[in-house]
């Protein structure tokens, strides 16, 4: 049988689209000015999300 495509990890997930790394350039900076704006409640990917094992 063949993996699927989606094999989830925290961690990854986090380094990729997280706060931090949103924080780094300004266009993720604008990303979350943007998402502030709109009134989102949660701005970027956080661990209360989704608790996985990695």
């Amino acid at each position: 049988m063949v993996k699927r495509t989606w094999q989830p990890k925290t961690r990854r997930r986090l380094r990729v689209h997280g706060f931090r790394k949103r924080m780094l350039r300004p266009g993720g900076q604008n990303v979350l000015k943007r998402r502030r704006l709109r009134g989102r409640r949660s701005l970027s990917v956080s661990l209360s999300i989704r608790k996985s094992t990695d």
